[in-house]
This record gives structure tokens, sequence and C-alpha cells, in this order.
């Protein structure tokens, strides 16, 4: 390849490194040892030019005195909030078939055909793997065992969900960092540290510019918020073309700690006759939600975050998880109540009863199907054993939750709801076979 070429690709995997000249053997033989290639390529200079070399000829020389005194850059960043409205439509009498709908929706649907063309058994270091349970359902996180001789465990999760950034790019924003903390604390994680990684289009228009900063505004605020610094990130930028930008989307990575792996929870149910707990509030919020998107709409009333009862909430599963009440966790996401209490019936080849008009709800839900597919943040599956209801209750103290159901032998998902009458009734069997049809998991 050209000189030109092999100074500005962006292969990945790649680090520079400064070494002093009498410590530069023994990097190298550091490298060596583990058959990685490094090799020399220059010197720092005092001269403040950079000097590029190909083959005995010089192909660059540069005063880089620019690079530490630049033009400041103005640019004018503008968002205008969407005119979008709350759909309204007839209210569904059973919903067994929008809950299999959702659960094959792509959002939602399993991607195992993917997942398994991947190797995640490095080392044979993975406690918590992408499947869990009798029957392979999604883990919340993924849980590794650095170190051979500790039982200390590293967390890694994420959370996404580019639809809402269509309503507003700031509680797509704050909505990410919480369902990475979620998906993060449902295992087992703490200390936990945050990665972005904004795909965006042009930064030089005013709107572009203007929806990106309004998410930056929402990862300063709530990072803060959770105690939970940005360690690093990515972005990429200027993703246009003739059809116009990219969906502006931000994903982000949450890495915590688990003191010990052996205390690691699962989202697979455990036990017929465990009492299944909702921890955390339903608002009236499904804005750019999977139920909208299957009827045809998105909406405006976008998942927020409290922040003050997000923490208080994180802060008591962890503590629930610890002092050994919990037998599987879930966070709520895409598809809400309804898609996180099937996943965790057919994981686990238990089935669940639960009943809609015992859920902690907010802002006036009347509606059965809303209260069943709101995507309010925040909010997570619990399965606790009989004999340790009254403890776990305790530790719950002052936070919105409810026991809403239990778990059955019988593979059945049977939800009634608020006014009594059964609005879901199908086998854990239907649920995994709509969860696993649509790219052939």
């Amino acid at each position: 390849i050209a000189p030109w070429e092999i100074y500005i690709s962006e292969s990945q995997e790649r680090m520079l490194l400064t070494v002093r000249e009498n410590d530069l053997e023994k990097v190298l033989e550091v490298f060596r040892e583990e058959d990685v290639e490094a090799t020399p390529i220059g010197r720092l200079t005092a001269d403040g030019r950079l000097e590029l070399r190909y083959r005995g000829y010089v192909v660059a020389d540069l005063d880089v005195e620019f690079l530490f005194s630049p033009p400041p850059v103005e640019r004018t960043a503008r968002w205008v909030r969407p005119q979008l409205s709350e759909p309204s439509f007839p209210e569904p009498e059973d919903l067994t078939s929008d809950l299999l709908k959702i659960l094959a929706s792509p959002n939602v649907a399993s991607k195992e055909s993917v997942v398994r063309t991947y190797d995640h058994e490095v080392k044979g270091n993975t406690v918590l793997k992408p499947f869990c349970g009798r029957y392979d359902g999604p883990s919340d996180a993924a849980v590794l065992k650095p170190l051979d001789g500790s039982w200390k465990g590293l967390v890694i999760s994420c959370g996404m969900n580019p639809r809402y950034g269509k309503i507003d790019p700031y509680w797509m924003a704050a909505s990410a960092i919480d369902e990475a903390i979620r998906n993060n604390t449902a295992v087992g994680g703490r200390r936990i540290s945050l990665l972005d990684n904004f795909v965006w289009g042009n930064p030089e228009k005013p709107d572009r510019l203007g929806s990106l900063l309004r998410a930056c505004e929402a990862c300063y605020r709530f990072a803060k918020g959770f105690g939970t610094p940005f360690i690093s990130g990515k972005d990429s930028l200027y993703n246009e073309s003739p059809l116009g930008p990219v969906t502006p989307t931000l994903l982000i990575t949450a890495v915590g700690v688990i003191p010990d792996i052996r205390r690691t929870v699962s989202m697979d149910l455990k036990e017929s006759g465990s009492i299944l707990y909702l921890v955390g509030a339903t608002y009236p919020e499904l804005g750019g939600s999977e139920y909208y998107r299957l009827k045809g709409f998105i909406g405006r009333s976008v998942p927020k975050v409290r922040i003050k009862e997000a923490a208080e909430t994180v802060r008591a599963v962890v503590k629930a998880i610890d002092s050994g009440y919990v037998k599987a966790c879930h966070d709520l996401s895409e598809g809400g109540l309804g898609v996180a209490a099937a996943e965790m019936a057919f994981s686990g080849g238990l089935g669940l009863e639960i009943n809609l008009s015992k859920v902690e709800t907010s802002g006036g839900l009347s509606r059965s199907d809303f209260v069943l597919f709101s995507e309010s943040n925040s909010r997570f599956l619990i399965e606790v054993p009989e004999k340790v209801k009254d403890e776990f209750e305790v530790l719950m103290k002052g936070l919105r939750f409810s026991p809403i159901g239990r778990v059955k032998a019988e593979g059945w998902l049977s939800i009634y709801g608020l006014d009594g009458s059964r609005v879901v009734d199908v086998s854990i069997k239907d649920l995994r076979d709509a969860w696993r049809s649509t790219f052939g998991g």
C-alpha cells in the first residue's frame, strides 16, 4: 500500500507506545513472549516537525505547531422538538398475539444465529454466557473470571434504543445509560464505569449538532447522577448519504465488578412457587416502544429516567442479590413487562401467573396493554423464594415495588388485566418459538 495509506489507516487493534531507549529491548521481549508484533518506528525530536520516511525517501515534512495552538471553531447547534402526538387506538381484549409479534420483532428476537458465530468461551473464563437457562434465554450481561486466583468477576453489559432518539436524543441517552446499568446490576454488578459509542450524522449541520449536544448533556447529567464515570468511548460522525443522515444512535457499554462470581444471578426462572416481584414504577411511557411500533406509531411519551429513584433502585437490587434473596433477575426494556416475563419463563422452562392490577403505576395508567408494554426505565423483575419474601421486602422499603405473580410448574404464561380478565394465555413453547423465529435462532 502507499505511504499515505499506511500513515492514515484506521486498522483496529493497534497502539502507539513511547519507550525510553534503555528500556526498548525489555519491552520488545514482552511482546515476543506473547507473540505480538511490535516494531520501533521512530523517535521523539525537539524541533517541532513531523518527518515521515518511506524506503529512504522523505514523504512528509510538516511543522506541527498548528496542532498546539489551533484556532477555535464556532458552530451553531439547534434542536427543535419534533411535532409528535400520542396515538389513539382501541385497547385489544386479548394481548397474546401482540406479545408473540413483539417477541418476533427484529429488536427483540433471538440473535443466536449471529452470536454463535463468535467465540465467547476464550480461555474458558466465561461465567455467564450470552444465553442462559434450560432453554437458552437472553442474558442481561456477560460475567467473566479474568483472574485465576480470585473469585472476583468482570461484568459487561449494554444499553441502546435509537427509536427514543426520534422523539428526544436527551432521553435516548439517559435511557441507554439506565439500561446498561440495570443490565449490569441484574446479574450482581457494581462499581460501574461507562463507555459511549456515538453514531451520528454531519455535526457541521446545526440540527445534527443540536441533537448530538442534547445527547451529550444527558450523558453528563446521568453519569454524575449514577456515580458512573465515562472511562472510554468512540464516535462515528458524518454518516450521511443522498438519502439523509443515519438515525442518531448511542450505544452505552457498562463495565462493573462482581465480588464473587459464585453469586452471579441469571434471568431464567428457577423454582415453582416462587414470588415474582416488579421493582420500580410503571409510567405511561410508550413513545418509541415496540408496542407502538407494532401498531404503526412512534408517539411522544418517551421513557424518562428519574435519577434519584433509579439510583436507589439499583443499590437495593444489589443488596438483595448479595443477601441471597434473589433467584432470578431480569431488567425490563424493549417490550416492557410482557417481554421480560416471557423471556424469564421460556428460559427456565417454567410458567408464570401475573396480575397487572398489582403493578405499581403512576401517571394514570388505565389500560392493560399500556401496563404490559410500557418501557419505563429503572425496573426489574425479580424471582424471590416464598421463605425470604419478608426479608426481601424490608430491603425494598422506600421503593416502588409489588409482588405481581408466581412461578408455576406448568409451562404456561397467564396474565390477568386490570379488570381481572385474562389478557395473555400462551404456552412457553409458543413464546420461545416466536422469539427464535425471525433470525433462525
